[in-house]
C-alpha cells in the first residue's frame, strides 16, 4: 500500500478547518474509479466512486484512538490511530476497495470536510461476508517533519 498526504492538508489545518484532537475523522473506502489528485482534492466533495456493499456505511468509519508525538531528534510529528475494521463486509464487481481516504468529518457538508490521506491498495479487496481491516504501519497513520 502507498500512502499519500492530500497537498492541502496542512493549509486545511493552519486554515483551523481540521483539529485532530477533537474533530471526528472518517475513513471511507473508494473504488477503482477515484482518481487520486493530490494537488487540488482538498474537501470531501472531490472523492468519486465510494464503494457500496453489505457492512458498509456510506461515508465510512469512525478512526479513534487517535494520538501525537513529536521526536525531537528527528523533528518528525505523526499521529497514530486504532485500526478501522468493517466486519462483516461484502463488496464485489465494480464495488471492490481499491483505496481509502482519511478525511475530516466534523464540517457540515462535503464542500468543507477537509482530506487528510489517501491510501492506494495497489489492487482491489473483495470481502464475501468477512473483515477488511486497515491496519496502519508501525510509525503511525501519517508524519510530517518539521525542519
Amino acid at each position: 500500500m502507498i500512502a499519500k498526504w492530500y497537498g492541502l492538508a496542512a493549509q486545511s489545518m493552519l486554515n483551523k478547518e481540521i483539529d485532530v484532537d477533537s474533530d471526528v475523522l472518517k475513513l471511507m473506502l473508494v473504488t477503482t474509479g477515484y482518481s487520486f489528485n493530490q494537488d487540488t482534492h482538498r474537501y470531501k466533495s472531490s472523492i468519486t466512486n465510494e464503494v457500496t456493499g453489505s457492512g458498509y456505511t456510506a461515508g465510512g468509519a469512525t478512526v479513534t484512538g487517535v494520538t501525537f508525538n513529536y521526536n525531537a531528534g528527528t523533528n518528525v510529528l505523526s499521529f497514530d490511530a486504532n485500526d478501522v475494521s468493517w466486519d462483516p463486509i461484502t463488496l464485489t464487481g465494480g464495488n471492490a476497495a481499491a483505496g481509502a481516504v482519511l478525511y475530516n468529518s466534523s464540517p457540515g457538508s462535503d464542500a468543507t470536510r477537509p482530506l487528510l490521506i489517501f491510501i492506494d491498495f495497489e489492487g482491489t479487496f473483495e470481502p464475501q461476508g468477512g473483515e477488511l481491516t486497515i491496519e496502519w504501519a508501525a510509525g503511525g497513520v501519517g508524519a510530517v517533519t518539521v525542519a
